[in-house]
């Protein structure tokens, strides 16, 4: 094991719904035109916490969801608690409870994000929380920085992207461990 701070992992296999999706000879994803992009085996017990860094571009302006996978299948129950702070000349906060996705970013249409996601404990046998960054081209530059948990105490091996409207994303996503 490398003595860095940082592990680029490479996923056991993806699956997608889209065009293409292609893991890289370093590890990470690219993807493009795809309304699900899944990477499976990415959290294990070698690293507790995780960092998913990823740029993407949208067809159409939609919220831009994440969940948690488990022996290939997404947890979609409605234990997602959400506290963000989004805007860019003005700032609001708001708060949504019961939902069924980690909620990452609102989406342009067509233009550049860039995502920076932390995940603290998704492979424990825990309740999962999850820190995002992002940036979003609306408004000229739009922050949307989001802390999240998932109330349900099940160890996951990887995640799914989903947007959460017709359209599809193209782009890249690298996830990397954090050593203990």
């Amino acid at each position: 094991m490398s003595k860095n701070g940082l592990i680029l992992l490479t996923p056991t296999s993806i699956a997608y719904t889209g065009t293409s999706a292609t893991i890289s000879a370093n590890g990470s994803v690219s993807f493009s035109a795809c309304t699900v992009l899944s990477l499976n085996g990415v959290f294990s017990a070698d690293y507790d916490n995780y960092m998913v860094v990823m740029r993407e571009t949208a067809t159409i302006a939609q919220v831009f969801q994440v969940r948690l996978r488990a022996s290939g299948t997404d947890a979609s129950d409605s234990g997602h608690t959400h506290q963000l702070i989004l805007g860019s000349t003005t700032v609001s906060a708001q708060r949504d409870a019961g939902q069924t996705a980690f909620r990452i970013s609102n989406t342009a249409n067509v233009l550049r994000q860039g995502h920076i996601l932390n995940f603290y404990g998704p492979h424990l046998a825990q309740p999962t929380a999850l820190r995002s960054v992002s940036v979003c081209a609306i408004d000229g530059a739009f922050i949307f920085d989001v802390a999240q948990t998932h109330s349900v105490s099940s160890s996951y091996d990887g995640f799914s992207l989903l947007p959460n409207a017709a359209g599809n994303i193209t782009g890249r996503v690298a996830v990397y461990g954090m050593r203990k």
